[in-house]
C-alpha cells in the first residue's frame, strides 16, 4: 500500500465517521416500490403466457423516499419533505419508511392524490431465484392543488433552517416546482449548506444549486448528443456545469466509475470499485446522492466526497432490488480497497 492511498484512507474514514452528525433534508417525489413475486406453474391455454402462482407483495421506498431510507442506513437524521395518497400504496409506503427510522412528519396525505406506485413482477420456479419479468407504473397526477403547494413551500422552509444538507430528488411527479426551489435555494445559500440535485429531466431548470449526480445517459440526453470519450464528456460536462451555475457536477458511469468535474480544478475519473457487472442498479443513484451529500455535509471536498460516493455505489449495485448501504460496508470497502495496491 502506498502512503498516498493510506493518506486517502485515512481521510476517507474520519469522513464516515462524521456521518452521524447531520441531519439531511430531502425533498422530492415518493414512489413506492412494490415486488410481486410468484412461482410460475404453468402456460395458459388461453394464450402463449406463463401463469404465475402469487406468493407475495412487498411495498419499500422508491424515488425520494429511497433516498431518505439512505441516509438513515448510513446513521444519519433524515428528514423527508413529500406528497402520498390517502390509498393503500401510500400507507404502506409510509410504514415502510417509518420502519426504516425515517422522519415522514412533514410528508402530506392528500385525499385523492394517487401514490405513484412501480410494480415489479418477479417470478421464477418454486426453488430458484425470482427475476423481474414485468414492471407497471401507476403514475400520479401532477399537482394542482394550491393548499398543497402552500404546505410543501411552508414545510420546505421550515426544514431546511435546521438541515445540515439538502437533497433534491425530482422524478417529475411535480413536488419540486419552482418555488420549492426558489426556497430551497434562498434559506441554504444564507445558511452556507450545500444543495445536491438529482433530477430525471429537468435539471437545466434546477441552476444555482452546489452540485447534482446526473448519469452519463442524462448527460447526453440534456446535450443532445452522445460522448464516445471520457475527455469529450469531461469537456461537455464542463460547458454543462458552468451553464447550471453549480460549483461541480458528478456524472455517474456505470462500469466505467464517476467523472466529477470541479470549478477550478481538472476533471477527476474515478474508476469503479467492486466487480464489473452489477446485480441490480435499482436504487444506486439514491445511494450515490445519500453518500455524496453526507460527505459534503461533514466538510469532505468535492473529490472525497466522490470517491465515498463511488464505494458505497459499487456496494449496493451487488444487492438485489432496492437496497441500500450502511456505513461499516463503506468502511470495510475504504480499507480492502487501498489493500489492492
Amino acid at each position: 500500500m502506498t502512503q498516498d492511498r493510506s493518506a486517502e484512507q485515512d481521510r476517507l474514514t474520519s469522513i464516515v465517521r462524521r456521518f452521524p452528525q447531520h441531519r439531511i433534508l430531502v425533498v422530492g417525489d415518493l414512489v413506492a416500490d412494490q415486488f410481486l413475486y410468484g412461482g410460475i406453474s404453468r402456460v395458459s391455454r388461453e394464450a402463449p403466457v406463463l401463469i404465475l402462482r402469487y406468493e407475495k407483495t412487498e411495498t419499500t421506498p422508491g424515488g425520494a423516499a429511497n433516498c431518505a431510507v439512505n441516509i438513515a442506513a448510513l446513521d444519519s437524521q433524515p428528514v423527508l419533505v413529500g406528497v402520498v395518497g390517502n390509498d393503500e400504496a401510500g400507507e404502506a409506503l409510509v410504514q415502510s419508511l417509518s420502519r426504516s427510522e425515517v422522519d415522514c412528519t412533514n410528508v402530506i396525505r392528500h385525499p385523492t392524490f394517487r401514490t405513484t406506485t412501480k410494480v415489479r413482477v418477479l417470478a421464477g420456479q418454486m426453488h430458484s431465484t425470482r427475476q423481474q419479468v414485468l414492471r407497471v407504473d401507476y403514475e400520479s397526477e401532477p399537482l394542482s392543488d394550491d393548499w398543497v403547494r402552500e404546505e410543501l413551500v411552508a414545510r420546505v422552509a421550515e426544514q431546511v433552517r435546521s438541515a445540515d444538507a439538502v437533497i433534491i430528488s425530482d422524478y417529475n411527479y411535480g413536488v419540486v416546482d419552482g418555488r420549492v426551489a426558489d426556497t430551497i435555494r434562498s434559506i441554504a445559500t444564507e445558511r452556507g449548506i450545500p444543495v445536491i440535485v438529482d433530477s430525471r429531466r429537468r435539471l437545466a431548470e434546477l441552476k444555482s444549486f452546489t452540485s447534482a449526480t446526473p448519469n452519463e445517459e442524462e448527460v447526453e440526453q440534456l446535450l443532445g448528443h452522445d460522448f464516445d470519450s471520457p475527455q469529450v464528456l469531461a469537456e461537455a460536462g464542463e460547458v454543462l456545469r458552468r451553464e447550471l451555475d453549480y460549483k461541480s457536477l458528478l456524472i455517474t458511469r456505470g462500469s466505467h466509475g464517476m467523472l466529477l468535474l470541479e470549478e477550478g480544478a481538472p476533471p477527476l475519473e474515478i474508476p469503479s470499485v467492486g466487480a464489473r457487472e452489477p446485480v441490480d442498479v435499482t436504487g444506486a443513484g439514491d445511494t450515490v446522492i445519500a453518500t455524496y451529500t453526507l460527505a459534503l455535509a461533514s466538510a469532505a471536498s468535492f473529490a472525497d466526497s466522490a470517491r465515498l460516493a463511488n464505494h458505497a455505489g459499487g456496494i449496493v449495485v451487488m444487492k438485489r432490488g432496492t437496497a441500500s448501504t450502511s456505513r461499516q460496508e463503506i468502511l470495510s470497502s475504504v480499507l480492502r480497497w487501498g489493500e489492492r495496491d
